[in-house]
This record gives structure tokens, sequence and C-alpha cells, in this order.
């Protein structure tokens, strides 16, 4: 599966602690093997068709859509402001 970050995916990540960002590359290694791995907490979002949440930590949350062999990345931070606008 290919891997895409998304401008809003990238802006929201290079403002993040350093300790998020290293917790977020074991988590996207863990997207890349298998979306649904119980460590991600994977769910579709209601309101949006074809956009998942993932879990990061208990306050930080990515969003993504899966297209082919295409997985991009949307938003990723905390969990209101990511989901509200995802």
């Amino acid at each position: 599966m290919k891997l895409i970050f998304s401008k809003n995916y990238i802006k929201d990540y290079n403002k993040l602690p350093q300790h998020l960002q290293k917790i977020i590359g074991k988590q996207l290694k863990f997207l890349l093997a298998n979306p649904w791995h119980p460590s991600l907490g994977t769910k579709k979002i209601k309101g949006f068709i074809g956009i998942f949440e993932g879990r990061v930590s208990k306050s930080c949350r990515f969003t993504f859509y899966i297209d082919g062999n295409r997985l991009t990345l949307r938003r990723v931070g905390d969990n209101d402001k990511t989901l509200k606008k995802p």
C-alpha cells in the first residue's frame, strides 16, 4: 500500500510535539501493515463518506481514506479539532 500525506496532514504534524511525532511513526507502521490493527482503534467517521479515524494516543487522532492501493492521511492532532474537520 502506498502512503500519501495531504498538505493539511503535514502542517498538522509539524505543529505536534516531538514525542507525539515519534508515536505517530509507530502507529503508521501498524496502519500500513493492517489498517484495522487493534492498536489503532480504526473506525469510520460519521457524516463523512470513506473517511476513517485512527488513534495515536488518548487525546490525539489521525484521519485517512483508502483508495485502491493508496492510503491518504488527511489530518492529525487533538481529538476534537481533528475529528471536527477530518
